[in-house]
């Protein structure tokens, strides 16, 4: 009798420990969409407000020249569409976002740089700020997901991309400044969605549409 009591008392206290676990993963999940979504809100205003400041001859220039393609996360591989996303694990939606935000430590420098001389959208030196926050984030999540196995993923050990990416394509600043505006929503969009999917894919739901 004594020994069922004991039996018991573990599973219960195993039980709750991985509720709170769960309860706890969830919480870092919606957490980090919350701060991804920020970070796609913010970079779409700031590229709204950029175009509004440009003249009108600039804007016919942007639209001919910017292909969206041409961007420093373009070396990183990533699913091109809904069907693909929909069809990955959660494992590797979460490493793919680790990446992407990775990619724009430096860069979201320079963006600070191009906020803070063209906008006003509080204080711009807190992207890079969020975007280290939401880095680490993910890393537990990653983790979580491991569970204790080691991290296989090659992609870990490769270089990201050059930093001066956006610094050297010989274009005008302002050519230069919108495409740095628009590769960080575009990249911000992704992730958004990359965490979307990777939340629904945590609850085993097989309809995790886009």
């Amino acid at each position: 009798m004594a020994r069922a009591l004991v039996l018991l008392s573990v599973v219960l206290v195993s039980l709750l420990v991985n509720q709170g676990r769960a309860s706890e993963n969830q919480r870092l999940f919606n957490n980090a969409v919350i701060r991804v979504q920020h970070l796609h809100q913010l970079a779409a205003k700031m590229i709204n407000d950029f175009e509004d400041n440009l003249l009108p001859e600039e804007r016919r220039q942007l639209s001919k020249i910017f292909p969206l393609s041409f961007c420093n996360s373009d070396s990183i591989e990533a699913p091109t569409g809904k069907d693909e996303t929909q069809k990955s694990s959660m494992l590797k939606l979460l490493r793919i976002s680790f990446r992407l935000i990775e990619s724009w430590e430096f860069p979201s420098q320079t963006l600070s740089g191009t906020v803070s001389n063209s906008l006003t959208v509080g204080n711009p030196n807190q992207i890079t700020e969020k975007l280290a926050d939401l880095k680490v984030g993910i890393s537990v999540l990653i983790k979580g997901c491991l569970d204790g196995q080691p991290n296989m993923d090659d992609n870990d050990s490769l270089p990201l991309p050059f930093e001066d990416f956006y610094l050297t394509m010989g274009e005008s600043s302002f050519r230069e400044s919108f495409r740095l505006l628009a590769c960080f929503k575009k990249d911000m969009h992704k992730v958004e969605t990359y965490l979307r999917v990777a939340n629904c894919r945590r609850s085993l739901d097989s309809n995790c549409t886009l």
